[in-house]
């Protein structure tokens, strides 16, 4: 795990930006983005991000750290105050409300912690609803895989008052998926779930990554989450504090999810632990949390 202290852009990774005809560019990009909330309120405070395609990347922190703004952001649903956010090669940044809006209907998927359903739907016509408000005409074939996928196949017709809350998740899981978007973004997904439900939620999300089915695109998930053992079923593991990108976690072959979860934990300690920032540091930095400054990393 390497993280650099902000140098100029062009050096800030040894990473050049994407260009077109060089290849596939990164799932999701951000350079040097801020948000404020009127004049001294900083959410976030220049985070430069790369995320490839078929990654999972967790997102932790204090509250108040700026997670779920960096989840807005990336996501085209907030407008950083300055910066850049790129999502597949298109800037967000410079596109109109309607663009954006279009763009999230087709090359997204959101999955929330409160399902976000509406009651008067079925389970095919809640999952077929991304299709409709992109203006498409659902592809009943697709819906009906991805509901298999999640296992979900007998409970098409049924509303959602007639479903446990994990069900309720699997179909907002599905729903997520059924366009293979470029981008899935899930702000605490298991939540509101019980230990084995979320366990069984979180095992679909790292299956879209690792295991898609036969001729679909590997999903690349974005997750913001407090629990350490939600994130350990990450690639990696980024956290945030003060918003700036602090510290970030990589998730080793042969270690366990329990490992991994008690690494996580001792890693939101030490970012809750007062320390003396140093603004004027520019030299690698593989220690454990930063709480001053501006960090690149690449997933």
């Amino acid at each position: 795990m390497r993280l650099r202290a902000r140098r100029p852009p062009h050096r800030a990774s040894g990473q050049e930006p994407h260009r077109p005809g060089t290849g596939t560019p990164p799932a999701v990009e951000l350079g040097a983005v801020t948000r404020r909330y009127g004049r001294d309120a900083h959410a976030l405070r220049g985070i430069d991000l790369t995320l490839r395609p078929g990654t999972f990347t967790a997102v932790m922190g204090p509250s108040g750290s700026g997670k779920s703004t960096l989840l807005k952001c990336a996501a085209g649903l907030d407008r950083p105050t300055s910066g850049t956010v790129r999502l597949a090669g298109t800037e967000l940044t410079a596109l109109r409300e309607n663009q954006l809006t279009a763009l999230r209907r087709s090359r997204l998927g959101f999955v929330f912690q409160d399902f976000n359903l509406l009651p008067s739907l079925t389970v095919e016509q809640s999952v077929a609803l991304p299709f409709r408000l992109a203006g498409r005409r659902p592809d009943r074939r697709r819906v009906a895989a991805v509901l298999e996928q999640v296992g979900l196949g007998a409970l098409g017709r049924r509303r959602p008052d007639r479903l446990s809350g994990g069900q309720q998740q699997r179909v907002a899981l599905a729903r997520a998926l059924v366009t293979e978007p470029d981008v899935v973004f899930a702000d605490e997904p298991t939540g509101a779930l019980d230990t084995r439900t979320a366990a069984e939620v979180l095992a679909l999300l790292r299956q879209s990554v690792d295991a898609p089915p036969p001729g679909r695109p590997a999903a690349t998930v974005v997750m913001v989450t407090h629990d350490p053992h939600a994130a350990a079923h990450a690639d990696r593991v980024l956290f945030l504090a003060d918003g700036v990108l602090a510290d970030s976690l990589d998730r080793t072959p042969g270690h366990t999810p329990a490992h991994l979860a008690e690494t996580v934990t001792d890693r939101l300690h030490t970012l809750t632990t007062p320390t003396t920032p140093n603004t004027r540091d520019t030299q690698d930095t593989p220690g454990p949390a930063r709480t001053a400054g501006t960090a690149r990393t690449a997933v």
